[in-house]
């Protein structure tokens, strides 16, 4: 029989992380030829754990050896900081850290510090006494409280006002908080997980985070690598998330991708990482629609539309030398409003005066599609992006200056 208590915290001890298809540990706990990391739905058949909402997959070397980092600090109560692009998982980091430390089965409560207005975070956080402010009719014990004895994940911890680092530092070098309204002081344990997106070091510098505080908080660091820098893993995570797409459209099997559409996925640079990826794979299954045959679709701006509000958005543009220029309404070094000079993009595609307007523009129009597409290695999809286009648009610009081929 299958316990809770092994799948909350000796599932997460013997959890091995396999690099070059070689368990390091506990083989009977996850098959080894298994290249990634904590993929439950394997486990699944074998009848261990049920599929979770969230889980690290990854095989690069990168993304392992931020992992293994985790794992190894793990066992210590000291503050973490984990840093890394939005959608690189840095909760998920956090989960790990909490699960396989000896406050596994203490709460592990999390807090965004970006998603409250900061009259409310300091009250939030540390809690309040009736009357401390309007609004304040009954005391309420803060997160910090919620969490004795167990983990405080927070999220965006530079969005912090700097009472609340002030006080955060006192929690975390002394134990100790007193909550808004009160002199009495309350001492709680807590191991606290921090996540930022932000160059902290570089805030410190400016004053606008107390270099104290930083110091306290980077006993450990862990960086995120994005998932620009983990190659190897889109492939796994797309085939995860669209099997679970599909098994949530209640498919019977996964039919795959076509080449076509895994080229694409490995091309894209993804701003977004991990979320973004699992939101293009699981649009393109259900869009899809076909149980039968591998996905052959994808799309991976949804705002793509000929109706698209112009202007909305300050789109990028390509010169012939393949840079991305600015919207013509950027700013220059001297926040100036820079000016568009007439014909600036154009001094190459004709070395004398122009005579042939008409020429002229689908000289540099070829010109600017040979560029995207060298730049992005004839991805269609890729280059497409890089102009500004959709893909049916670059299509049929492609065909207007016969560079489709055969």
């Amino acid at each position: 029989m299958f316990h809770a208590k092994f799948a909350k915290k000796d599932f997460f001890d013997n959890f091995q992380i396999i690099r070059n298809n070689e368990p390091k540990q506990h083989q009977g706990i996850v098959r080894a030829s298994l290249p990634i990391v904590g993929k439950y739905s394997q486990l699944r058949y074998d009848g261990l754990v049920p599929e979770k909402p969230t889980q690290l997959i990854g095989q690069s070397g990168p993304f392992l050896d931020a992992v293994e980092r985790a794992s190894a600090a793990a066992a210590l109560s000291r503050p973490v900081l984990v840093v890394g692009e939005r959608g690189t998982g840095k909760e998920m980091i956090a989960e790990r850290l909490h699960r396989l430390s000896p406050r596994w089965e203490e709460p592990l409560v999390s807090l965004n510090c970006a998603a409250l207005p900061e009259t409310l975070l300091d009250a939030e956080l540390f809690g309040y006494e009736a009357g401390a402010f309007t609004g304040a009719v009954k005391a309420r014990a803060g997160r910090f409280e919620e969490a004795d004895r167990g983990t405080l994940f927070l999220d965006e911890v530079g969005m912090l006002t700097a009472a609340g680092q002030e006080r955060l530092l006192r929690v975390v070098e002394y134990g100790e908080l007193t909550r808004l309204g009160s002199p009495r002081i309350v001492s709680v344990d807590v191991r606290v997980v921090a996540a930022t997106n932000e160059d902290l070091p570089r805030l410190a510098e400016a004053g606008k985070f107390r270099a104290d505080l930083l110091d306290r908080l980077s006993f450990e660091v862990i960086t995120l690598p994005p998932l620009r820098a983990r190659q190897d893993d889109i492939r796994p995570l797309a085939d995860f998330f669209g099997r679970r797409m599909a098994s949530e459209l209640g498919w019977r099997q996964f039919p795959g991708f076509t080449q076509r559409v895994i080229e694409d996925l490995e091309a894209h640079e993804w701003p977004g990482n991990v979320r973004e990826l699992k939101n293009v794979v699981e649009r393109a299954v259900y869009r899809w629609g076909e149980a039968e045959r591998p996905i052959g679709t994808l799309d991976l701006d949804p705002f793509d539309s000929p109706w698209r509000p112009v202007g909305a958005f300050t789109q990028k543009r390509v010169s012939p030398a393949g840079h991305k220029l600015a919207a013509a309404d950027s700013e220059n070094a001297d926040g100036q409003q820079a000016e568009s000079q007439p014909g600036e993009q154009l001094d190459d595609v004709a070395a004398g005066p122009p005579t042939d307007f008409r020429g002229a523009v689908s000289v540099f129009e070829r010109k600017l599609l040979q560029q995207a597409l060298a730049a992005a290695r004839h991805n269609q999809r890729r280059a497409a992006q890089l102009l500004g286009l959709s893909y049916d648009q670059l299509r049929h610009a492609m065909k207007r200056h016969n560079l489709l081929g055969g």
